[in-house]
């Protein structure tokens, strides 16, 4: 369990950080089995800062990781990220994803 209360859940061999997030796999499975949607990406990653060097430091590039990206059947894309429980950092990263992204919005689950 982490400091949040989720419990790391294993299923199809692909571990999830919840419960609740193993759920929403397992729904998306039975979605795509019954042709309600193209298909879906565990851990889409995208790229909020790339790295880069001021002077002799460099800096690490900062990334947003989605739990899900969903194609739905008319072609459009939905990213879903389960949450339990909101941090400042995925405050700030779902700012930066909004204004780089403005064509995807970030579907918030609860757990």
């Amino acid at each position: 369990m982490n400091k949040y209360g989720a419990r790391k859940t294993v299923i199809d061999n692909i571990r999830f950080d919840s419960r609740a997030e193993a759920s929403y796999y397992c729904n998306l499975k039975l979605l795509k089995q019954a042709k309600k949607i193209k298909g879906f990406e565990l851990q889409p990653e995208f790229v909020l800062l790339p790295p880069f060097q001021k002077g002799k430091k460099k800096y690490r590039g900062i990334k947003y990781i989605a739990d899900f990206r969903i194609e739905h059947l008319d072609g459009s894309i939905e990213i879903v990220d389960v949450k339990g429980f909101k941090t400042d950092g995925y405050r700030i990263k779902k700012q930066l994803f909004e204004s780089l992204y403005p064509d995807l919005t970030i579907n918030e689950v609860s757990a």
